[in-house]
């Protein structure tokens, strides 16, 4: 696990308003579902990303097939892909003007953060913002 101070991520979900979860999933059984279930109880607003679910509704919120389709800014990006995709949504995170790159559990990639964070965005890597906050609050 990548190691993080507790000040560094809580001044990043003290920081977000909006987050865009990349891979959410219309499953209540999945992970991602319940992982935007928390942030929205914790009065973050969120963006759902999946091409599969675009046009449909995932907790009350309107799907987008990817984060270019979003018109308001967008905080953090939450990314519930494979370790192959995520350079793909770094670079559109970038792109958006995000200011925080996270990937979920088990979710590292090197050069990925490396471009995060040469273009200013903050990153954290393999941990789940709805655990950072059950130990936050």
């Amino acid at each position: 696990m990548v190691d993080y101070s507790e000040s560094y991520i809580k001044e990043i979900l003290d920081g977000v308003k909006t987050i865009a979860v990349v891979g959410a999933s219309a499953n209540q059984d999945r992970d991602s579902y319940k992982v935007m279930q928390v942030l929205m109880q914790h009065g973050y607003k969120i963006f759902p990303i999946n091409p599969n679910e675009a046009g449909n509704l995932i907790l009350g919120q309107p799907c987008y097939a990817d984060l270019n389709s979003v018109s308001e800014k967008i905080d953090m990006v939450d990314v519930f892909r494979a370790t192959d995709a995520v350079m793909g949504v770094t670079k559109e995170a970038i792109a958006i003007g995000a200011s925080v790159l996270w990937t979920q559990l088990d979710i590292v990639h090197k050069e990925a953060a490396e471009l995060a964070e040469q273009a200013g965005l903050k990153v954290v890597m393999d941990r789940c913002p709805k655990i950072e906050l059950a130990k936050l609050y």
